[in-house]
């Protein structure tokens, strides 16, 4: 249940905070910069004491980065005019940047140790794949951070920065997919906390997928209404 915790937490955070979040986002970049560091040091043991631990939950094992990418995402499946969708669409690259910087911590924390593993070919199948998928999505990571900030964006032609975000789509499903592939087998197994994480994680990506569907055709409703309206009023006009 850690991650249903943590999602709800960061949430009401992110909410109360989208203002001041808009406003200096460096400041919370710095600070996902600093978390990845003291990470690593820690985990290195050039840190005493223990108060920096939290951030294995939350960095090393990708759950505050998860719970920023699935409001990112849950955000394009709210309306546009509702005061949630606003409050979070004005903050979406930052958000997303702040989590890319936190994944990066994440991935640099396993991909050491999986890596020897696998070049030591002592990676099971379900392991391998899995690490595949995390390749996949590292490289879908970068290119999604370095053209998520507004600098970016300006640069960009519209069309193009509208296709490379579209990828943000494939991103959320196949961390699914990794995530399925890394507790599913505990889960099998009979392990508690794993099969309380499989449901957990399903229920919040099925959730989302309807969400996204939803808005799809609504919003297509909307645009096929006005698309009607606006000839009827073309021909009504040239009749006149």
């Amino acid at each position: 249940m850690s991650f249903a915790l943590i999602f709800v937490v960061t949430s009401v955070v992110v909410v109360a905070l989208a203002g001041f979040i808009k406003g200096v986002p460096w400041l919370f970049y710095g600070l996902s910069i600093v978390a990845v560091v003291v990470l690593f040091a820690g985990v290195e043991g050039y840190i005493d004491g223990g108060w920096w631990k939290p951030l294995i939950l939350l960095v090393k094992r990708c759950m505050l980065a998860l719970s920023l990418f699935t409001i990112v995402m849950f955000t394009g499946a709210l309306s546009r005019e509702s005061w949630l969708g606003v409050r979070l669409r004005s903050i979406r690259s930052e958000l997303s940047i702040v989590a890319c910087i936190l994944c990066v911590g994440h991935v640099c924390q396993y991909l050491v140790a999986y890596v020897s593993r696998a070049i030591a070919g002592s990676l099971d199948l379900q392991t391998g794949a899995s690490i595949c998928i995390a390749l996949v999505l590292f490289v879908l990571l970068i290119v999604l951070g370095v053209t998520s900030g507004n600098a970016m964006k300006r640069r960009m032609k519209g069309v193009s920065w509208k296709r490379i975000q579209w990828f943000a789509y494939p991103f959320f499903l196949l961390t699914y997919v990794h995530l399925m592939l890394m507790i599913a087998p505990a889960a099998l197994l009979g392990s508690e906390q794993a099969i309380v994480n499989v449901a957990l994680y399903s229920i919040v990506f099925a959730a989302y997928v309807i969400m996204r569907l939803y808005r799809y055709e609504k919003d297509k409703r909307a645009r096929l209404s006005a698309e009607a309206r606006g000839g009827a009023g073309g021909l009504a006009g040239t009749e006149g």
